[in-house]
């Protein structure tokens, strides 16, 4: 057993490993390492660093199996190294960009102020919201948006998985982006069709992307705002995402737009992390509520408190399906 002062070092100190990450991340060490083992000079030359620093940076992301150290001196991959490469079909370098980046470090070091208050920082420390502050700051808003679509990608899988679409006849995803999850969704639904409601969809390339998927002939897009109102009529409105960067008063407006425009028999899905009711495990609801209670106000929700709030908008929790990744399906059905 690890000594209670020793483990709580070890956590305190996990801020400077994401800081390591990002800065291997940021110099592309693992493009550069993918072609074979290397020394940390043959590396400094490729990713023009001080090789004595590049070196007892691997080391340090050596010993935690990001990247490991032969016996001649010389660094390979790992599986975790591989993630970081730009090109991989799974890399996590846009989130390491954005855990390590120097704007997010900022807003977390207001964090107190949030929990004093109960509020989110952004509009003392940058005097705007969050939202308008990334409009403002396009080259942190790609970074940011390049991160949080990090991931999106990973979950689109799992909850295409773990859900039957084609069940329902029209699906309409709202403020779905490009589109992934719809498309996805029509894949495997060779009988429904698709709306994507989404007022940003020209701009993120969403035309495109559905042709790309060979959906573009079963989805239409439709223009419109986040608060409404929306398309009408569809079977299934899917927000994924979306409720929990509000706070509850913007909640209820969404999801009273949901049941004006949804069908009787129709189902809204909500794909969102699930905090646990109740004990001490972790759960990434937990870590990912503080982040949304720092940046925009928002919240992760337990299966209770989904049920009050859609008790509030006119709908009935039906269940909470389990996905392989940590986010679930909460479905609800109009009452």
């Amino acid at each position: 057993m690890v000594p209670g002062p020793m483990a709580l070092l070890e956590l305190t100190q996990s801020s400077m490993i994401t800081q390591a990450i990002y800065v291997a991340a940021d110099l592309k060490v693992a493009d550069a390492l993918h072609s074979g083992p290397q020394t940390a000079e043959e590396l400094a030359k490729k990713v023009d660093a001080d090789p004595d620093a590049l070196h007892r940076l691997m080391r340090l992301l050596a010993s935690y199996d990001i990247f490991a150290e032969q016996n001649d001196g010389r660094f390979t991959m790992t599986s975790m190294g591989d993630a970081l490469r730009s090109d991989s079909p799974n890399s996590m370098r846009p989130i390491a960009l954005l855990m390590g980046h120097p704007t997010h470090w900022e807003e977390w070091g207001h964090f107190a102020y949030s929990v004093r208050s109960g509020q989110p920082t952004i509009p003392k420390t940058r005097g705007m919201g969050a939202y308008e502050y990334l409009e403002k700051n396009p080259e942190y808003a790609e970074i940011f948006m390049g991160g949080m679509g990090n991931l999106s990608n990973l979950e689109t899988l799992p909850i295409l998985a773990a859900y039957d679409f084609s069940r329902y006849q029209t699906v309409v995803d709202v403020y779905g982006g490009r589109g992934a999850l719809l498309a996805g969704a029509l894949q495997r639904s060779p009988q429904s069709r698709g709306i994507l409601f989404d007022g940003r969809a020209g701009e993120l390339g969403a035309k495109e992307f559905l042709q790309e998927s060979g959906v573009a002939d079963r989805c239409e897009i439709e223009g419109g705002d986040l608060f409404g109102p929306y398309v009408k009529g569809g079977d299934a409105y899917i927000l994924k995402h979306i409720v929990h960067d509000w706070p509850e008063p913007q909640v209820i407006e969404i999801l009273k737009n949901v049941r004006e425009a949804i069908n009787p028999d129709g189902r809204l899905l909500l794909m969102e992390f699930v905090a646990p009711e109740k004990g001490n495990r972790q759960h990434p609801a937990k870590l990912i509520d503080l982040w949304l209670m720092l940046l925009v106000g928002g919240k992760e929700r337990s299966a209770s408190q989904y049920s009050e709030v859609f008790a509030k908008t006119g709908f009935r929790l039906e269940r909470v399906v389990q996905t392989a990744s940590p986010v679930c399906i909460v479905e609800a059905s109009p009452c």
